[in-house]
């Protein structure tokens, strides 16, 4: 209970109006958390939960990195939009990539091709950009973080988008991630990208999760 006001009514009985609670005579004004229901996943077979968990796993292991990264992309924004000098600024830039190099080169190095993929994904849905765009928007700073260690690593494309909307894989991803904030398991950063996951959710209601993950060999 976030607030309240007490107010004399002539309604006898408890009941709930809207966001009002009348207890015997007395209305109880109430402010609510909002609070996100999803249904049950209900697994076709013992195969299909087996890959839905395996790929559960490497989103957890994907998904802080893309928050971190979305998180100093926002810094160092803040931080360019108060120097004033263009040599300073590229200077400032460099001086971040090297952060950025330290803080993640020897974690990205252990992950998989496939938390790679995620992980360039989720640049998109963190950051509004892709990884390609990170490098092309802050070139002086990114370019050689990126191209050297993630496009490198991995033999993945810098340009991929996330799109849950209408690609099922980027779906699986984000129905993942819904489930882990709700539970607590991963830490929420609004996505910078517009869609909805309730409108788009009722389209993947059949979704075949090991036909979807096996798909991304393709």
């Amino acid at each position: 209970m976030l607030s309240f006001s007490i107010s004399a009514q002539e309604v006898q009985k408890d009941t709930i109006i809207n966001d009002m609670i009348v207890i015997r005579g007395d209305s109880i004004m109430i402010s609510l958390d909002e609070v996100i229901v999803l249904n049950k996943f209900n697994f076709k077979t013992t195969k299909e939960k087996r890959y839905y968990y395996w790929y559960w796993k490497k989103v957890h292991n994907a998904y802080p990195y893309a928050k971190l990264a979305a998180e100093r992309l926002i810094q160092l924004n803040e931080q360019l939009a108060l120097i004033r000098s263009k040599r300073k600024r590229k200077k400032h830039t460099k001086k971040m990539q090297k952060y950025m190099e330290d803080e993640f080169t020897d974690k990205l190095k252990k992950m998989t091709r496939t938390e790679g993929r995620i992980l360039i994904k989720l640049l998109h849905r963190q950051t509004g950009l892709t990884a390609y765009g990170l490098v092309k928007e802050y070139r002086s700073g990114w370019k050689a973080f990126w191209y050297n260690t993630t496009a490198k690593m991995f033999k993945l494309s810098l340009k991929n988008e996330y799109h849950p909307e209408s690609e099922p894989l980027d779906f699986l991803v984000e129905d993942i991630l819904l489930r882990a904030f709700t539970n607590g398991s991963l830490i929420e950063q609004k996505a910078r990208l517009p869609f909805d996951y309730f409108e788009i959710a009722p389209k993947y209601k059949d979704i075949d999760v090991v036909e979807v993950i096996n798909s991304r060999k393709k």
